[in-house]
């Protein structure tokens, strides 16, 4: 049951992710932190079991970290959505990985972006992305509110339309939310609802 979106300002990226921990129809914990940092300007929104969820992704970011030591360079949003989508396909035919995710990403040079992928390795850049049974509700409000200079403050009152959305309407609703922004500034908590 787990959901996630993820929305695309003007200069930064807004996510926000259930906090449960599910197994079948029981709820394991209510605080559990989906939104994984990868670096500093850079996060992963995860859905899906939790052991692929936790074994692929630190995976991917013990490789982004140590092409950073042996190059000297941090690899862009892009260049880790690209990595990740190669390791996704790799893994698709011989032992695949159950989780899907959003990248969330902010670089001194191109800026914000936001990138979907499936277990299947299908990598898209978006402005509004999410998975889960929330975001049939959330999606096409996201669409109809979105546009390009979207400010925090905007993404925030759109974040809580959606949770307010899946709350009413979603008979398996996960109880709270936690919701992140990445910007020039690196990562931080907006709020819990």
């Amino acid at each position: 049951m787990d959901f996630y979106v993820g929305i695309k300002g003007k200069d930064f990226v807004m996510v926000c992710c259930d906090t449960s921990a599910t197994h079948s129809i029981i709820r394991i914990k209510q605080d559990e932190d989906k939104i994984i940092p990868i670096n500093d300007h850079n996060v992963f929104c995860l859905s899906g079991e939790a052991g692929d969820r936790v074994n692929f992704t630190e995976y991917v970011i013990a490789n982004v970290k140590l092409y950073a030591l042996r190059n000297g360079v941090n690899l862009t949003t892009k260049g880790i959505a690209n990595y990740t989508r190669h390791e996704l396909a790799v893994a698709l035919r011989k032992a695949p990985y159950h989780c899907n995710l959003l990248l969330a990403g902010y670089d001194e040079k191109n800026g914000p972006s936001l990138y979907w992928l499936d277990y299947l390795a299908s990598l898209t850049k978006v402005n509004v992305g999410g998975t889960g049974y929330g975001s049939y509700f959330t999606l096409s409000m996201f669409d109809k509110m979105w546009h390009p200079e979207l400010t925090p403050e905007e993404a925030v009152v759109m974040l809580d339309k959606g949770i307010e959305e899946v709350k009413k309407r979603l008979v398996v609703a996960p109880p709270s939310f936690i919701i992140k922004i990445i910007d020039k500034d690196g990562v931080r908590v907006v709020k819990t609802v």
